[in-house]
């Protein structure tokens, strides 16, 4: 009898052992994600878009190991309604967030991280959130953040050297102490990679929101000292040293080097990105976790900043707060788990098309009633399951500027211009062909008039 209550004990033992390494081993099976995304990075401003000045090996790498996006946009020209657009999956007719300010996202919209989460994901966020603030329904413990470590709000971000940070902790967003005279964004790096190198029982979806390169134009010191000549001048030739005359003002300190600062903070991502990648090999993560690296918008001018010096926009025209390419087109590029090597795709998409891909990548159902398309056929090598009929963007900040690019076609309304272009023999928006094809106007302008509703926060002037 002993024997018998002895062996049916084992036997127990053993089958619990087998259900919960089965469970665990599905649980692992499901891919984690690393969304990465710059601040004011140019369509060319990484040596595989064509930098031809700024050395990004680790980008290009990347590139060459994963999938190249050439036609890929961001939500809008501006930072806050770009980031809504990637985390609610809206674009600009549809965002409660339409530009920049401090608005904070509502408490019950659906949103990137909660949909993870709702999966069985924890979830992490490092950098620049700039959708709400901790006093408020916008703050990202609200939003589905298990951990969040970084700036909560836009005008915050533009400052490197800060008292401090912001952090959830006890299921709240508090404020984290730095030493002001420490640069943010290596502290704010280590975080994220540790947070990588934890053991996780479930998986994980990270988000990765890095502040350069962004004006205020300050890069890291050691990297920065990369393009400084023995004196402490810069290699380059700074034709615009930037000088902040109103030091009240909520605006950037002065910089006599910001094209070397520039060159620093790209180096400098470059080099995170390098060390993120080793780092998921070491760990044997590569295999399961897909990494995406992206931009918010196009290329500042701001802090001394000088754009044509590097060509950060690359063959694009305008840079951010235009809605020409220059303005929206972005890098993208996905990297690890199945992803294709050596592969470019053409196929036009935006950051609202994130949150259906994720689902479909973790085999989630993706949210009703928005915006975006799956891309996740892309990242396994195959034909796209369903294609955009349009692209749709609108901007307030100058008044009321549109966009709509469908297919080959490219419209844009802008400081009261009317402008068509073929993008397949234009990329660079130089000849306007409205009169040539009054047909096609049409079709675009009558896009433009369904494709958006009224915003009770961006409301049109009469």
């Amino acid at each position: 009898m002993k024997k018998l209550i002895y062996f049916t004990f084992i036997l127990s033992a053993v089958i619990i052992l087998l259900s919960a390494k089965s469970d665990k081993s599905n649980t692992i099976g499901r891919p984690n994600i690393i969304y990465i995304m710059a601040d004011d990075l140019g369509y060319g401003d990484i040596g595989c878009y064509g930098q031809k000045t700024i050395k990004t090996p680790n980008l290009d790498k990347m590139a060459a190991e994963g999938t190249r996006f050439t036609d890929f946009y961001s939500g809008n020209t501006v930072c806050a309604p770009s980031r809504y657009a990637l985390m609610t999956g809206l674009h600009m007719g549809h965002a409660y967030i339409r530009g920049n300010g401090e608005f904070p996202m509502r408490e019950n919209e659906q949103v990137l991280p909660k949909m993870m989460k709702e999966n069985g994901y924890t979830t992490a966020m490092f950098g620049k959130w700039g959708l709400g603030q901790s006093h408020n329904s916008g703050s990202p413990e609200k939003q589905g953040w298990d951990e969040f470590l970084g700036y909560a709000t836009q005008g915050h971000a533009h400052r490197f050297y800060t008292n401090n940070l912001w952090t959830i902790k006890d299921g709240k967003c508090e404020s984290y102490p730095m030493d002001s005279l420490q640069h943010s964004h290596p502290f704010i790096t280590e975080k994220a990679l540790a947070y990588v190198k934890e053991g996780h029982e479930k998986p994980f979806f990270m988000y990765w929101a890095i502040t350069m390169p962004h004006a205020e134009m300050y890069a890291p010191p050691a990297t920065l000292k990369k393009y400084l000549n023995p004196d402490g001048s810069s290699i380059f030739e700074e034709k615009k040293p930037f000088v902040q005359k109103n030091l009240q003002a909520r605006s950037y300190r002065s910089q006599d080097k910001p094209n070397a600062n520039t060159a620093a903070m790209i180096d400098h991502i470059d080099a995170d990105i390098g060390r993120l990648m080793a780092l998921l090999k070491e760990l044997g993560l590569d295999k399961n976790t897909y990494v995406f690296f992206t931009s918010d918008n196009g290329p500042h001018n701001e802090g001394g900043r000088e754009m044509e010096f590097f060509d950060s926009n690359g063959p694009l025209k305008g840079f951010k707060r235009d809605l020409y390419e220059g303005g929206i087109r972005v890098p993208m590029i996905a990297w690890g788990a199945n992803t294709p090597k050596g592969r470019t795709t053409s196929e036009p998409l935006a950051n609202w098309d994130i949150m259906p891909t994720f689902a479909d990548l973790i085999k989630a159902n993706s949210p009703k009633n928005i915006d975006g398309i799956s891309f996740a056929n892309i990242l396994s090598g195959k034909k796209i399951a369903q294609k955009h009929d349009y692209l749709y963007w609108e901007f307030h900040e100058r008044g009321f500027d549109q966009a709509v690019r469908k297919g080959k076609w490219k419209l844009v309304k802008q400081k009261g211009n009317t402008e068509l272009f073929d993008l397949s023999k234009d990329l660079s928006e130089t000849t306007n062909l409205a009169a040539k094809y009054p047909k096609i106007l049409a079709e675009m302008e009558k896009i433009m008039q369904t494709s958006r509703v009224d915003s009770e926060l961006f409301p049109l002037k009469k």
